[in-house]
């Protein structure tokens, strides 16, 4: 197989998707709001399944470290089969944003097709408490993750490798800009 072809389309499809309009707009958008949360002393709140858990837990991690804002993930694997059991899996994110969310928190889920029962569950508690949703999905431009959300990245793709790897590249960009430069140290 010719393998040149092949790559330059699969890589297209990141940098048709990287640096849009839409999602400059939302990467300030996203920078403003985490300098504000971290001035009032405010955290994020970060959570997805499977690979979205996975970037959602990077997330958390460089926010904190390198962007010097709180953050925080569900992942823990006691919270969410204690949580599921008592509460059903499609509701452990909201259950959870109901025990750790404090005013003026954020919520930023990730899910690719924006449908996850217990991310939409929990944007819908969310709003409810006045909390701001950040969202990052995919596939249909109408899924209800995204209608949910106050800041909303979407990429038009269904591919999953690709769009897992732009949320990251996504919220990793947003760390670099309250870092302030792309090449730091970490220690």
């Amino acid at each position: 197989m010719a393998w040149d072809g092949w790559l330059q389309n699969h890589f297209s499809l990141y940098t048709s998707a990287l640096a849009t309009a839409d999602a400059r707009t939302n990467l300030v958008a996203f920078y403003d709001l985490a300098v504000r949360t971290r001035e009032a002393g405010r955290k994020l709140m970060f959570a997805g399944n499977g690979a979205s858990a996975s970037i959602a837990s990077h997330g958390a991690v460089d926010f904190t470290k390198q962007g010097r804002v709180r953050a925080i993930d569900f992942n823990e694997p006691n919270l969410i089969t204690c949580l599921s059991n008592d509460f059903g899996y499609e509701n452990f994110i909201a259950k959870a944003v109901e025990f750790y969310a404090d005013p003026g928190d954020v919520l930023v889920l990730i899910s690719v097709s924006g449908r996850s029962p217990n991310a939409v569950a929990a944007a819908i508690y969310a709003r409810g408490r006045g909390l701001t949703v950040v969202s990052f999905t995919a596939s249909a431009a109408d899924n209800p993750l995204r209608g949910l959300s106050d800041i909303a990245f979407w990429i038009d793709s269904r591919a999953y490798n690709v769009v897992e790897c732009v949320h990251m590249i996504w919220l990793t960009t947003v760390v670099d800009m309250l870092v302030g430069r792309a090449e730091y140290a970490v220690a």
